[in-house]
């Protein structure tokens, strides 16, 4: 609840306030959220695999599964884990994931959150791609500087805004995972419409994505991410008022349904 973790907002000012109100006798809101904030930063005696599963979420696009673990331990402590590299190989593999970012959470001094990103990912391709997202993002930019990191699968970051949270670099990763060249593939594999060149289709999902998705930066009272998942009520309460449900499938049958409108408004060229 305090702003300066960058998570809090009006409408989670307003519920806590109202049950607060009907249950005088709940304990200080400090003393419960120092109790809950201790057991979910313990992770004394797990495994590297239970730690990456502790809070995890997943994204998905083209063909491309992403894991996104929340780490609570600091990133120095973290990547000195002993055989850390084979270890995500075999959770990415076990799991089915193509890549795995994670981020390292602990906190200073002043109780503020630190926050740093690790890339893991044995396709350069893939990798270089994330990276880049990360890299270049300025919604919300993560002021981001490479770290030491012990083998080239793996790459780390010091990240400079510690106020962008995990459910503010989802939506990052995300674009990133559709803006991949082979996303402008069908779900069933096959090319786009035909006689649509790849700059053409690129524009229309464009459209198609501004059409459906006007504010792809938006506050954290209306997230473009479904809610959090059952496990972890920490960012997002899923009981919350659901969201438009959005998949791969209806961007390409409005970019179709464009193209097909534009084709049959289009006047027939003349014949030389």
């Amino acid at each position: 609840m305090a702003p300066e973790a960058g998570k809090v907002t009006p409408k989670d000012s307003k519920y806590v306030a109202q049950l607060e109100a009907h249950f005088p006798d709940l304990p200080n809101r400090s003393n419960i959220f120092e109790s809950l904030q201790k057991a979910k930063f313990d992770v004394s005696g797990l495994t590297t695999e239970q730690m990456l599963r502790k809070d995890l979420k997943t994204i998905s696009g083209d063909g491309t599964m992403l894991a996104i673990s929340a780490i609570y331990m600091d990133l120095e402590i973290f990547l000195q884990r002993s055989n850390l590299t084979a270890e995500l190989d075999t959770f990415c593999q076990a799991q089915g994931y193509d890549a795995l970012v994670a981020m390292t959470i602990t906190f200073n001094p002043h109780n503020e959150p630190v926050r740093h990103l690790v890339v893991f990912c044995p396709n350069m391709d893939l990798q270089s791609m994330i990276c880049g997202a990360l890299e270049c993002s300025c919604c919300p930019p993560l002021n981001l500087t490479p770290a030491p990191s012990p083998h080239p699968n793996i790459r780390a970051y010091f990240q400079g805004n510690a106020l962008a949270s995990r459910k503010k670099v989802l939506p990052i990763l995300k674009d990133a995972l559709w803006g991949h060249p082979g996303a402008m593939k069908t779900p069933s594999g096959t090319p786009g419409p035909e006689g649509c060149s790849q700059e053409q289709m690129d524009d229309e999902l464009d459209k198609a994505i501004n059409t459906l998705i006007p504010e792809m930066c938006r506050d954290d009272e209306e997230p473009v991410l479904p809610p959090t998942p059952m496990n972890s009520l920490v960012d997002e309460c899923p009981l919350d008022r659901g969201l438009p449900k959005l998949s791969a499938e209806d961007i390409f049958e409005k970019c179709s349904q464009i193209t097909m409108a534009r084709s049959s408004t289009s006047p027939p060229q003349k014949k030389k």
